[in-house]
């Protein structure tokens, strides 16, 4: 495998990891335990995992009444889009 083909599955295991990280969460909400810092999940969203957090907001109905989640989610697809574009156009 090349160094793009692991480049491309950190990124699908990244937005897994922070899909994960919001059902845990929510999980945690749920059954009143120590719970993941606001800032995590918002850092985790823009940093390549808006996707994932996307995904895990709506299917766990997580943090979805919060402007400023919905808003990283948004600018972290673009930040993926933007990524995905340089992998697959870019890199050559």
């Amino acid at each position: 495998m090349s160094l793009k083909d692991y480049t491309v599955l950190a990124f699908i295991f990244w937005n897994v990891f922070v899909f994960i990280t919001y059902g845990v969460d929510k999980q945690k909400a749920k059954s009143g335990h120590w719970r993941i810092p606001e800032k995590t999940l918002l850092w985790e969203s823009i940093l390549l995992g808006g996707l994932g957090a996307f995904l895990g907001g709506k299917i766990f109905h997580h943090k979805t009444l919060k402007w400023y989640f919905k808003a990283s989610w948004y600018l972290g697809i673009i930040i993926d889009i933007a990524f995905i574009y340089w992998i697959l156009v870019v890199w050559h």
